[in-house]
């Protein structure tokens, strides 16, 4: 984790957002509904994709290895 200062709260929120099947498919194909849906809402409406920004330093629909 790029964020060391990450509390264990926040980082328990970021791991539900790295097994949602939303989430997942917009990191993976890049495109299509589900893609344009997390970069819609991540940043204003889902606590679970602003925590993983927060602790792994991208958003939550940018590729990027484990």
């Amino acid at each position: 984790m790029k964020n060391k200062q990450a509390g264990m709260f926040m980082r328990a929120l970021a791991s539900v957002c790295t097994k949602c099947t939303v989430c997942r498919t917009a990191r993976r194909k890049q495109e299509g509904l589900a893609y344009s849906f997390v970069k819609n809402i991540e940043g204003c409406v889902c606590p679970f994709c602003m925590a993983y920004e927060r602790v792994y330093g991208r958003k939550a629909h940018e590729p990027g290895g484990k």
